[in-house]
């Protein structure tokens, strides 16, 4: 098995960052965009990631293959202790525990900001990401039927749950 480290997100990470979520914007339904975007979108995870909690994942030769952060679930107060999770590691890299890792490092993170619920939306059709959060101890917990359209195709998107 391969050793990967995982660390804080930084500004040489841009690159990569932008071309992992390309790869899932072209190749699958676990990035909703449906054309690629530009390097402006690490500027707008890093903006979003919950105080400072954005993370990459490294190979010993430092190449960059995914990355996770921890977001607020809404901006009003009264959410505080509720966050979004968003990761993801390129499929070559995948079946390896980092999915596991940058869950954990998520978690650690979360509970040092307050944080008591952990939630993720999914597309209907990842089934790979949505047997992977109940493995971990989600649950389903709400589900907006065919709102989403992507590569001509209908998807809902179900929204899972874990206490922490």
């Amino acid at each position: 098995m391969q050793a990967y480290e995982i660390r804080r997100v930084r500004e040489a990470d841009r690159s990569a960052v932008t071309g992992i979520f390309n790869h899932f914007v072209e190749n699958s339904f676990a990035a909703y965009p449906d054309k690629k975007v530009g390097p402006e979108i690490f500027d707008l995870l890093k903006n979003m990631s919950r105080a400072g909690a954005f993370f990459v994942a490294e190979t010993p030769d430092k190449e960059v293959i995914g990355f996770a952060l921890l977001r607020h679930h809404q901006v009003a107060e009264a959410f505080n202790r509720a966050g979004e999770i968003t990761y993801f590691v390129l499929p070559q890299h995948e079946r390896r525990g980092l999915g596991a890792r940058f869950m954990e490092t998520i978690m650690i993170e979360a509970r040092a900001a307050g944080v008591e619920t952990l939630l993720a939306n999914i597309s209907s059709l990842n089934e790979v990401s949505l047997n992977f959060h109940l493995k971990h101890g989600f649950k389903e917990c709400g589900r907006f039927q065919r709102i989403g359209q992507k590569f001509d195709q209908d998807f809902d998107v179900v929204w899972m749950q874990k206490f922490l």
